[in-house]
């Protein structure tokens, strides 16, 4: 195996590795504490593990909607977005090594809340649930899970390092035009 597909495989390590850890932590939540409860808390009330079913997106944006219309914007469509990532990340060959993993971590959290949209008549299971202390009006951060903990550090690693990657291309184009002149 080359080098270049031995960099884009490796990668996907990740993107199983967080399908797994968000599976198997939505199964022990789902096993052990009843749907709209809380299973534990830690640090006073600062963070709670609990049990909700989301059949929105984030921020439960959508869960009133009708179940067609839920399927098809978020079941189908991010199917077929993550599938494009994935073709796109095997064609290109100028990502760096953070932004290959960064990528994978975003497409497991995404496949890892697909898992749940297509097999889970509920929904998406969320447990992490922190308080916020009123910050933007509040009290408690939208619950979460293990996925949605993948997508957003790993979105955010890739547009940092984009940025990064952005100047230094920058810096190194003034530095020829300079040399040049």
């Amino acid at each position: 195996m080359n080098k270049e597909l031995k960099s884009k495989l490796w990668p996907i390590s990740l993107a199983l590795l967080v399908i797994i850890l968000d599976q198997v932590t939505k199964i022990l939540v789902v096993k052990n504490i009843p749907l709209y409860t809380i299973g534990k808390s830690f640090l006073g009330d600062f963070l709670r593990i609990v049990h909700v079913a989301n059949t929105g997106v984030a921020f439960s944006v959508g869960a009133t909607w009708s179940e067609t219309a839920r399927h098809f914007l978020f079941s189908l469509i991010p199917l077929i977005v993550i599938g494009i990532v994935i073709a796109i990340y095997f064609r290109n060959n100028t990502w760096t090594k953070l932004q290959r993993w960064a990528i994978m971590g975003i497409a497991g959290g995404g496949f890892g809340n697909l898992i749940d949209r297509f097999f889970r008549a509920e929904g998406v299971v969320d447990f992490i649930d922190v308080k916020f202390y009123g910050l933007f009006g509040m009290e408690r951060w939208p619950t979460f899970n293990v996925a949605d903990s993948a997508v957003v550090v790993c979105g955010i690693l890739l547009i940092i390092s984009f940025i990064v990657t952005s100047i230094k291309e920058s810096k190194s184009s003034k530095e020829e035009k300079t040399q040049e002149a």
